[in-house]
């Protein structure tokens, strides 16, 4: 069991952590900062904190698990904010999408206490987004990716693993460039297409007649678009060389269908959608995930 968790970032993933943690009996005090006073109120009146801290620093004093869940592109000034706190003894942790731009913040801002931060990516979240959608169950049934680096402490290692499994989670250990390479193939770049699309429709005249006509499949294909902005325009930024050259790799498979569909050759048009339906009818979440 931890003292006290140090939880930088009330939102859905920080609060759900904070809740999942409480829930199994892991931690004893939850120490909560956020950006905005009002969502750290918040969290405190739905049991998700139980103190609001005035700051990084003084939430992170006294605990012995740190978990950042912050935009990315915000993960680097937290981790300053924090480092004069940071002990070998402490086990920090991020929920961030990529994990590259991540690390050298890390390992700027942290330095000899780099050791303590485990870089994780849970794969779980939603649509929407803020301290009022934590759910301790967010995390159940989801694999976590861990990437730890070659500073990384073993024993912080053992316990962000021990940790992730106590709530249910399956994880996985892969390195930081091959989490960012698979990520912006099966998440990064769905998003991006999924964006595309609502715009290229709404920016049509008859945009707005043609979404009222749309069905099930539309909706289910363009859920991820509703994601949250901000939080989506960092994860890009981040990892934008792995997600442009999924990107050209995207480009270059949709231009094979147009040319079949301009050249009217519909055996090979049928054969590139045959190639997808059957990769697709062969995949299967991980049991895990469902």
């Amino acid at each position: 069991m931890f003292e006290q968790l140090g939880l930088i970032g009330c939102g859905l993933m920080g609060g759900s952590f904070a809740l999942a943690l409480k829930r199994a009996g892991l931690v004893k005090r939850v120490v909560g900062y956020s950006k905005s006073p009002s969502t750290t109120e918040r969290a405190r009146l739905m049991g998700v904190i139980d103190v609001e801290a005035p700051s990084a620093l003084l939430a992170v004093s006294g605990a012995d698990i740190v978990l950042i869940a912050v935009p990315v592109a915000a993960t680097e000034a937290t981790f300053k904010a924090i480092k004069h706190l940071v002990t070998p003894q402490m086990l920090v942790m991020d929920v961030g999408s990529t994990k590259r731009e991540v690390i050298d913040a890390g390992r700027r801002a942290l330095r000899e206490q780099i050791g303590s931060f485990v870089p994780a990516h849970p794969i779980a979240g939603r649509e929407v987004s803020g301290v009022e959608h934590a759910d301790p169950d967010l995390y159940s049934g989801r694999q976590v990716i861990l990437t730890p680096i070659e500073r990384t402490l073993t024993n912080q290692l053992q316990k962000a693993v021990d940790v992730w499994t106590a709530i249910g989670c399956r994880v996985v250990k892969m390195s930081p460039e091959s989490h960012d390479a698979a990520f912006a193939a099966v998440s990064h770049l769905p998003h991006l297409i999924s964006f595309a699309l609502m715009n290229a429709i709404s920016g049509q005249p008859q945009g707005k007649d043609y979404l009222s006509l749309a069905g099930p499949g539309f909706r289910d294909f363009t859920r991820i678009a509703a994601s949250d902005a901000k939080v989506w325009r960092d994860i890009m930024v981040s990892n934008r060389e792995e997600l442009l050259a999924q990107l050209k790799i995207f480009q270059r498979n949709l231009q094979a269908l147009e040319l079949m569909i301009d050249s009217g050759n519909s055996e090979a048009l049928e054969g590139l959608i045959e190639q997808a339906s059957l990769t697709r009818a062969n995949w299967s979440m991980s049991k895990n995930q469902k």
